[in-house]
């Protein structure tokens, strides 16, 4: 398996990471992409990345930090992207349920990350809260600049938001609320996606799946969980879906095949 999104830099984790990395290892998972927020939080997932052989980083400015960020900032981000342990750009996008960041200022930097992808053929990762609009008019902006790869994080947008970021040849990623009793549409959103464009995530710290829901932290082995879930929602066997999104995963990270 491959968490495609998680913070391993949180505090949560600061006193039993080895212990983390060992229970994702026992329980099957050969990458973990962790996730950058802000600067630092984007340095220490390159720190992790050059620590453990499982974790690779993605870098960005997460857009309720966006607000927070000093001078420069943003060239170290350009900068650490070059870093051969660095696969991905973001955690960007937009977020209107929080007041943390100004909508304009929040799209400046989601402009900044879709642009510096496509300059650097990396996918982009996309957060998106109560905002579906905003982001697909923004993302298909970027798409009429040239290809765009990346990947929607912890969906729980509309079937259409999900169509039209599939028609831009982006992958939909599900996190642990997929598995809540509540979110039976969710699930039938993740039922529809295409076999090729489907990933899985923890979100970890956050979003612990059922049976786990409330438990914190949330952790990159209790992914087997939502891979269960959403094996049974696709009527597939556990084994297969893993397969897939794995797949999926590593052709989009440009991650090296497991033997």
């Amino acid at each position: 398996m491959i968490d495609t999104h998680a913070h391993l830099d949180d505090e949560q984790f600061s006193r039993n990471l080895d212990d983390v990395i060992q229970r994702a290892v026992a329980a099957g998972l050969t990458n973990i992409v962790t996730v950058g927020t802000t600067l630092a939080s984007s340095l220490q997932a390159i720190q992790l990345a050059e620590r453990f052989e499982i974790v690779v980083a993605s870098v960005g400015i997460q857009p309720n930090y966006c607000a927070q960020a000093a001078a420069g900032d943003w060239d170290a981000i350009v900068a650490s992207a070059r870093h051969a342990r660095v696969v991905a750009l973001g955690e960007t996008g937009l977020d209107r349920y929080w007041d943390f960041t100004p909508i304009d200022v929040q799209q400046d930097y989601f402009d900044r990350h879709l642009r510096l992808a496509q300059q650097m053929d990396l996918p982009v990762v996309v957060h998106m809260r109560d905002c579906e609009q905003d982001i697909v008019r923004m993302l298909e902006q970027a798409r009429r600049r040239g290809p765009l790869r990346g990947v929607m994080h912890s969906f729980s947008g509309t079937f259409d938001t999900a169509r039209c970021c599939l028609d831009m040849g982006l992958h939909i990623s599900f996190a642990g609320m997929v598995t809540y009793k509540k979110s039976q549409a969710l699930r039938e959103i993740a039922r529809q996606i295409p076999d090729d464009r489907i990933l899985i995530e923890t979100d970890a710290p956050y979003l612990s799946p059922h049976p786990h829901r409330g438990h914190r932290p949330n952790e990159p082995a209790m992914i087997t969980h939502t891979a269960a879930c959403l094996a049974e929602v696709r009527g597939v066997d556990v084994a297969s879906f893993i397969r897939q999104t794995s797949e999926n995963a590593r052709r989009l990270f440009r991650l090296p095949d497991v033997d």
